[in-house]
Formats: C-alpha cells, structure tokens, sequence
C-alpha cells in the first residue's frame, strides 16, 4: 500500500447525505458528491493487513481485489482502478450503492477503529468510469452461433448475460416486466438507486449485443418446451418471489398489501406509468404500519415519507440488536447489530418485539391494528425459537395503510420451474449441480431461486458462476459432436 501509516492518521468518513428536509421532498439519491480527494485518503486507510478478509472468506461474495483499488484510488489512478474493480464484478455501481458491504464487517482496521469506506469507495471508482468515458461495449473477438435463454432479468441475470455474450454467444434475456432489471427497476426506490444508473448499465449490455425482451412470461406467453428447443441452454434467473405472508384474521381488508406491491407501484408512477386510481396503494395523508423490520420495511418507510404520509409505524418481532457487534458474531463474521438506514434518520416510530395478531375495520377497509408485546426464548427441548407474549402488553393502533415487508419464502415454484420438472431443495429452492446445472439437461438456475432470499452481492456472485457452467457445457456439447 502506498500510506503504510495512513489507517493510523486519518478517520473514516463516509458520504454526507443531503438535508432531511430537502429529499424527503424528491426521489433522487440521498448522497451528495464524493470529491476526489477525500476518496484518496479513504483509499489509503486501506492498511496492508497482509490476509484480506474483505475479499474473501466472510467478505466479499465476488472476491472483490478491494486493496488493489484501494491502493490505485489513493494514487490516482482511477482508470487501473476501474479496471481492477470490473475484473469480479459486473455492476460495482449496484453494488456500490445497494449492498449492505460484508467487506467492510470483515475488514481489519475495523477490529480496533472503523473500517475502510470500501462501499463508497467502489461507487465512486465506476461512477467516475462512466463520466469520464471508459466504460464502453465490449464486443466478443468471435462468434460461436451458440443461443443462450436468460430467464429473468435481476442482476443474476444480467451477469450472466453480459458474461455469456462476451464468450460470443447469442443471448436473449425474457423479462416478464415491462421493463428490464428486476427488483433493481422495480423494488429498489429511486432514492437509493436512480434508474438512469441501471439505464446507462443496460444500454452498454444492449451494444455488446445482449437481446432484451420484455413482457414475456415464459412459460405461459413461451412454452417451456419450445424454449429448449430453441436455445442450447437456458439459465433461471426468475429470484425469489413469493412473499412472506400474514396469515391472521383481517389480513384479506383492503387497505394491508405486500411491499413489493407498494414499491412497485411507486416506482412505475416514477417511470411515468399511469395508475389505476382504483389499484393505487399510496401512503399519503394515511396512518400507515409497516411490518417487518428489514432493508424491505426501510424502503417502504422512506418512500412513505416521501409520498406524505401522516405518521409510520415500523415492528418488527425479533427484539432490539446491540448497538455495537454481538458477542456471538465475532470478527470477521457479519455483525448481529443495530442497523439504522437513512430512512429511519427521516422519521416514524420504530419498535421491536412486536407481534400483530389481527386487523379489524370497517365496510371491508382496514382502520385497526391489533398487537401484543412478545418476548423471544427457546424451547429446552428443541432448541427452537419461540415468541412468548408479554402479560397484560396487549394494544391497538389507528391504521389506514398496513405494508407486510417480511421477507420471502422462495421461488414461485407454480408455473415455469414445475413445468420443467426442476428439482426443488426441501426448502423450495432449485437443485443444481457444481456447474449450477439442474436436474434437466442443458437448464442451469442461479440466484435466489438458487439460494433464497440474498444479497445483489450473491446474485452477481452467482450469474457469473452459472456463465461459467453454461461455457464448460456448451463447449463439452460442441467436443462431443466433433
């Protein structure tokens, strides 16, 4: 590293966040710009720890080369950096902004003193790539005449694709959306991800020759059968859809929706699409609830905020973490601690061990919730975790929108993976082999239809492996009839 001494003289300082009172009123990215030179001093805290967890082990899913750019960053060397950077990893600029940053749990320094600026540090790097002009096409040296179906098109999908056309394959992404790029487009607001990030991601895709089309929903719109005989191999991307619901009286009310709904639908009014005044699902002027307690529930929250909602509840059912890293999430392992998002910064009531138990209204529309006070413990017998409920902590809450953002169970297995006869996990997920082959010949899986519910960090992880499968197949094929 260049600064031996530089994790010992300077602080970690992230990006400054623009006022409270200024972006709850748009949707851009809550970030003001990074200079350079404080990126610089960032990249040198970077300390030469000799073993760099950061990029692998419990780091980095991409195995990132994160002291290499770090260094190249503190001396200016921004175009080597860019390079190192898209050497793992296809879209640092989603990464960058959306990943909660295992690097940085798992980063040295961050044993005695605050860790690398590592997140902002890789946005920074492509975002200067983009402005400056360096990022361009990459078109393949040969074409193979091999045609490859990206089912899905999240940032599983997209990784594969842009790696499997860079291999000189045809490549056609079906998207059932209306538009490209998964829960990148629709279930990330725009203050966290503007679109036009994705936008210049995908034009580049689009000259490298990547065939996009949208509104196809294999497997009703395109018979799985003819979609194998028309590709010489198909790669799963579709995610891990089905939410988490809850299954108590009052849940059918209207007035209580999942919170992929909700974020959906914001994101499209954004896009320009016209809503449906009778489907609208809308926070403003509303009491609104907020069910679970993860990055899901923080994005409805700040969204709510933006949209004009009169007050928010959040609840979550497990208790409160530590402020600080829990004893039994040592170093390097991600911590188990309190995590407060920008959203929260913004306002509304947050609240733990919670526990809804119904909903009530009137006319159909929901106007109350229901909730007891719970305490977690776990059974002597089966070691399994259990909600006690607090005597007498019974209570009530005026309410006119209730969002359920309480994860995802899997895959929607109805539909295309049961029409193919994929082999499922016994918790619902696509079996693959070691080359991300699934039982069926020629029909790979990748990402949270894989793995369940994941990081983007994983997706990207997992579509470049899946590329990597679908290359040894292909080429064993092509031996073979030789």
């Amino acid at each position: 590293m260049g600064d031996l001494k530089g994790f010992l003289k300077l602080h970690r300082e992230g990006p400054k966040r623009r006022p409270i009172s200024k972006r709850v009123k748009d949707w851009n990215e809550i970030y003001l710009p990074v200079v350079e030179e404080t990126l610089m001093d960032q990249g040198a805290r970077c300390m030469d720890c000799g073993i760099p967890f950061c990029q692998g082990g419990t780091g980095c899913p991409v195995q990132n080369m994160i002291p290499d750019w770090n260094d190249l960053v503190y001396r200016g060397r921004w175009k080597d950096a860019l390079k190192a950077l898209h050497t793992t990893n296809n879209f640092p600029e989603f990464t960058g902004r959306l990943c909660p940053a295992p690097c940085e749990s798992a980063c040295v320094l961050g044993i005695i003193d605050d860790p690398v600026s590592i997140r902002v540090i890789e946005w920074n790097i492509v975002d200067k790539g983009f402005s400056e002009g360096w990022i361009n096409p990459i078109t393949p040296e040969r074409e193979t005449g091999k045609k490859v179906a990206i089912v899905g098109s999240g940032p599983a999908g997209l990784a594969a694709a842009q790696q499997l056309r860079r291999k000189g394959h045809t490549v056609t992404v079906f998207e059932r959306d209306d538009r490209i790029g998964g829960l990148l487009r629709y279930g990330i607001p725009e203050f966290k991800m503007e679109k036009a990030v994705l936008d210049r991601r995908l034009a580049q895709m689009i000259k490298e020759g990547v065939i996009f089309k949208t509104g196809v929903d294999v497997g009703k719109d395109l018979a799985s059968d003819k979609l194998r005989e028309e590709f010489d191999a198909v790669c799963l991307t579709i995610g891990a859809m089905k939410p988490r619901d809850l299954p108590i009286p009052g849940r059918e009310q209207k007035g209580v929706h999942f919170a992929m709904d909700y974020l959906t639908q914001q994101n499209k009014r954004l896009a320009g699409d016209r809503i449906d005044p009778a489907e609208s699902i809308t926070a403003k002027d509303k009491r609104v609830v907020i069910i679970g307690g993860g990055d899901t529930g923080a994005d409805c929250l700040g969204t709510a905020h933006r949209q004009g909602a009169k007050e928010i509840h959040q609840f979550e059912l497990l208790p409160q973490p530590p402020p600080l890293r829990s004893d039994t999430t040592p170093w390097p392992l991600w911590p188990m601690q309190l995590r407060t998002s920008p959203a929260h910064e913004e306002g509304g009531k947050r609240e733990w061990s919670v526990s809804t138990i119904k909903f009530t209204g009137k006319d159909g529309k929901v106007e109350r919730l229901h909730a007891v006070r719970v305490e977690m413990t776990k059974d002597s017998e089966t070691g399994r975790t259990q909600f006690k409920e607090v005597h007498g902590s019974a209570f009530e809450l005026q309410t006119d929108l209730v969002l359920l953002a309480m994860g995802f169970t899997g895959p929607v297995t109805e539909g295309l993976l049961s029409d193919l006869g994929v082999e499922l996990s016994s918790r619902g997920n696509a079996t693959v082999d070691e080359n991300h082959m699934t039982n069926i010949d020629g029909v790979f899986a990748a990402g949270d239809v894989k793995l369940g519910a994941s990081l983007i960090v994983w997706a990207i992880r997992e579509g470049r492996d899946a590329a990597k499968g679908i290359e040894q197949y292909l080429t064993k094929k092509e031996s073979t009839k030789k």
